[in-house]
């Protein structure tokens, strides 16, 4: 049987040296935890525009396609076992200020220093956001 996996799109936001942040809420995967605006791709839908549905659905803000750039894609398998796909998206611009659309599923926002993040920051965000930081633009983690 052929592998299937999940696929995730984050938004890395950085203001200087400081990314946005959400503390998941009522989600029931690393919720009271931080991690980057996201979610899973749909069907019939690119990667581009699942991360682009998500900066509009959890923070409030509408960004072009060229407004973010892919900076790194992350083989990550969870505590429980399970693998997933995850593209992290990078903004630097974006109109508005970012706002919590979803406070059934999120409970703050932050901003955080990229090279000190919170220490209840999920896993995979941290993997994302270290790879983003090295200029690493492919990575695994959660394997042994």
């Amino acid at each position: 049987m052929p592998y299937t996996s999940p696929v995730d799109v984050f938004l890395l936001l950085t203001r200087a040296d400081l990314a946005l942040l959400a503390r998941r809420r009522n989600t029931g995967y690393a919720d009271g935890m931080w991690n980057m605006p996201s979610g899973k791709l749909e069907d019939g839908e690119d990667v581009v525009a699942a991360v682009l549905r998500e900066a509009a659905e959890e923070i409030g803000i509408v960004l072009s396609r060229n407004a973010v750039r892919m900076v790194t894609a992350l083989h990550y398998r969870s505590p429980s076992g399970r693998g997933r796909v995850g593209f992290v998206f990078h903004a630097e611009s974006w109109p508005g200020e970012p706002y919590n659309r979803e406070p059934e599923k999120c409970s703050e926002l932050g901003w955080f220093p990229l090279d000190d993040l919170p220490a209840d920051t999920e896993p995979y965000t941290v993997a994302g956001i270290g790879l983003y930081r090295s200029g690493t633009h492919f990575g695994l983690a959660g394997w042994s």
